[in-house]
């Protein structure tokens, strides 16, 4: 997507994944977005896929769940050469770094409302990968932030793993993260499928200390019943949120303090 004042015009389609299971395309459930030394990496959920009705039964369906798991644990690298031509790697993921994790890893593979593990956000900073969890929601009203360093994931080597607990509030989960100067911004909202408030917090990356910077109810046309998905740093204090199940995303530009 090339960005323009008042316009996002879109390019050529970059295929990321090509896991399929009896046949058929599955789907990386990219969550995030971040970039870092010439290089864009989509996070995948690394969560049970979707299923609001219950069709899927853990033991009959699963070869099916878990080849849908498999495909959405993966972290596509995608860098632009010259000429425009994209070449994707995906060897990245952090299913044995959430594993790995007493907060997570008991909770991977169980369902978004069995507060199971779904990966929303990716920044990068200081040669740290950072990955936002809409779930599991941990107690005290806290939100799981896995950073581990990008060297480690690249190489196989010491992942550095650790969890960092944000205080976002009862039931709120983190929808995005994105890498603002020497901050990251994030992207707050209701855990379960639920409306409710929305807000922008700003962290250091280092502690687990959050500032509110401002809540959606406050921001004119974006409201507590529109699901905020997005959040893109511009210039100038300008971000551009895009909201789920909307047309295109709905883009919207609004200025914080």
């Amino acid at each position: 997507i090339t960005l323009e004042d008042g316009k996002l015009l879109a390019g050529a389609m970059v295929p990321l994944i090509s896991n399929t299971f009896d046949g058929k395309a599955l789907e990386l459930d990219g969550e995030g977005v971040a970039f870092a030394d010439g290089a864009f990496y989509v996070i995948g959920s690394h969560g049970h896929p979707r299923d609001k009705d219950h069709e899927l039964d853990p033991t009959n369906d699963a070869e099916r769940i878990a080849a849908h798991i498999a495909a959405a644990s993966q972290i596509a690298k995608v860098t632009i050469n010259t000429g425009g031509k994209a070449t994707v790697e995906t060897t990245l993921s952090l299913a044995k770094a959430v594993q790995g994790q007493p907060d997570l890893g008991d909770l991977a593979g169980k369902r978004l409302d069995e507060n199971g593990v779904t990966i929303e956000g990716i920044a990068i900073k200081d040669g740290q990968l950072f990955a936002g969890f809409r779930g599991p929601l941990l107690p005290g009203g806290h939100a799981a932030v896995l950073a581990v360093s990008l060297e480690g994931l690249a190489t196989g080597g010491d992942l550095k793993s650790k969890v960092f607990k944000l205080p976002l509030g009862e039931g709120i989960g983190i929808r995005d993260l994105a890498r603002d100067g020497d901050r990251i911004l994030v992207l707050a909202g209701p855990g379960p499928d639920t409306a409710g408030a929305y807000t922008i917090f700003s962290w250091d990356g280092a502690g687990e200390t959050v500032a509110s910077l401002v809540s959606l109810t406050d921001i004119p046309d974006a409201g507590d019943t529109r699901k905020a998905e997005v959040i893109l740093p511009l210039a100038d204090k300008k971000f551009l949120i895009l909201f789920d199940g909307e047309k295109e995303g709905s883009a919207l530009a609004i200025t914080l303090p």
